[in-house]
């Protein structure tokens, strides 16, 4: 059953704090899982959270730091030495340990490293600092069973039990040859039903999926996702396991990039959350409201450069936010859709029949909007003084035009990004958006221009 930190239960340890009831806070944390005392901290000033983080016991701490909201898990570790950070890493599994030091100053990531007592721990957790965090090799853990092929039954578990020691969960149980080649998955029910004497070479299932240590962290969601796996081996470039990857890993990355490709559709260029200070808030917004600005600018440059046609047909302006407002919808919509195959793997095909397939929908959206623009505009003229059939023609072929051309944009600028090695999800939001309101009103006014002929 989930706990839910409620502000009666926060006010109730903010007392038992401010009194230094150890053993009341004790008994009121003993029951707790690490996530939810790391929500409870995030509830709490900082010096009330370093009071709790000092009092449990290294192992529930070090459980409650890979929890905590990165902000306050960076204030946490500023208040550490180097020696109590490494006291509570000793306890994690590499993974979690090195995403924690890869958070530390240069300086003091040798200093931990160098106070962790499980010199064995502290070399496999050395090896995952290589890998770039986006890699398999940035998300697997050494933590895992491997058996060797030649092994019989009653040898293979024993030495399962060996390795056990040092492994939280036992998810699966890799066979290796002499050389740590991974070779394939030995079955727990094919172990227990096995004839003790037999060779875990006749019994181990050599159809197994592995991902290579350079993969990247899409690759590695995308595989998982396509076989269902709740935890994935990693290889190196030899064939030789490396490591594992298990769900909540992936989990953990999709989360992250979900939330930074949300942030960038929205107009925002870093990380932020709505608690944090108003320098980092204004950092991340101010870029792209500049990029906004300037855009909005050249707008009215477009539009100036058509003063002559503002002033004889006066009725078409009320129609420039219609343009200029489906110019960015269409945009975002075909961008967003694009960004969502590249990110999970779902767009096939070639550039060319994506653009064509793309043009032949905006076409026909394009027609039915226009033909419902020509109904309206057929009662417009005795709401709008002035506003002819020929302008309703006007505006109605500027919106088929419009939204072809922004539907093009919409695919091809986040597929053009990608092949560049650029996050497609720069292309939706702001800068879609500002580009087919500059596009839209251009072509409203130049077919204005040619059907009208001002």
């Amino acid at each position: 059953m989930s706990f839910v930190v409620d502000k009666e239960f926060i006010t109730r340890i903010k007392h038992l704090v401010a009194n230094q009831n150890d053993a009341q806070l004790n008994t009121q944390l003993a029951e707790l899982h690490p996530a939810d005392i790391a929500d409870i901290l995030d509830e709490l000033s900082f010096d009330d959270a370093i009071y709790i983080m000092r009092l449990l016991d290294s192992e529930t701490t070090s459980d409650i730091l890979t929890e905590l909201d990165d902000d306050t898990r960076e204030k946490v570790l500023k208040n550490l030495s180097s020696k109590e950070i490494a006291e509570e890493i000793d306890e994690l599994e590499t993974d979690d340990a090195a995403d924690i030091i890869a958070e530390l100053p240069e300086h003091q990531k040798e200093e931990v490293i160098q106070h962790l007592e499980d010199k064995e721990h502290a070399k496999d957790i050395v090896d995952l600092l290589r890998y770039d965090e986006d890699t398999a090799g940035g998300l697997m853990g050494k933590e895992l069973i491997h058996v060797n092929k030649n092994l019989t039954i009653n040898a293979c578990v024993k030495e399962m039990r060996r390795q056990a020691q040092d492994v939280d969960k036992v998810l699966s149980v890799y066979v290796v040859d002499d050389d740590e080649i991974l070779l394939g998955r030995l079955s727990l029910k094919r172990l227990l039903t096995a004839d003790p004497k037999s060779k875990i070479s006749n019994l181990y299932d050599d159809n197994i999926i592995a991902v290579k240590t350079n993969d990247s962290a899409e690759t590695v969601a995308q595989t998982m996702q396509k076989y269902d796996l709740f935890v994935v081996p990693v290889i190196d470039e030899l064939g030789k396991l490396v490591g594992r990857i298990t769900i909540d890993d992936v989990v953990d990355f999709i989360k992250d990039e979900a939330d930074k490709d949300y942030q960038m559709a929205a107009g925002l260029s870093e990380d932020v959350e709505a608690d944090d200070a108003i320098s980092s808030l204004i950092k991340a917004r101010l870029p792209w409201l500049i990029i906004a600005l300037i855009g909005g600018v050249v707008s009215v440059t477009v539009l100036s450069s058509f003063n002559t046609a503002m002033n004889t047909y006066a009725s078409l302006f009320f129609f420039t936010p219609l343009i200029a407002a489906t110019a960015g919808n269409v945009g975002v919509q075909s961008s967003a859709i694009v960004v969502q195959g590249l990110a999970n793997g779902t767009l096939k095909g070639s550039l060319l029949k994506r653009l064509v397939k793309e043009l032949l929908l905006s076409l026909i959206n394009g027609i039915i909007l226009a033909i419902i623009l020509l109904i309206i505009g057929h009662f417009m003229g005795s709401i709008i003084h002035g506003f002819t059939f020929k302008m309703s023609l006007v505006v109605s072929i500027s919106l088929v035009a419009v939204i072809i051309l922004a539907s093009m944009i919409g695919t091809f600028v986040p597929l053009l990004l990608a092949k560049k090695g650029i996050d497609p999800a720069v292309a939706t939001g702001p800068f879609i958006t500002t580009s087919n309101d500059i596009f839209g009103i251009f072509i409203f006014f130049t077919i204005a221009k040619l059907i009208l002929g001002f």
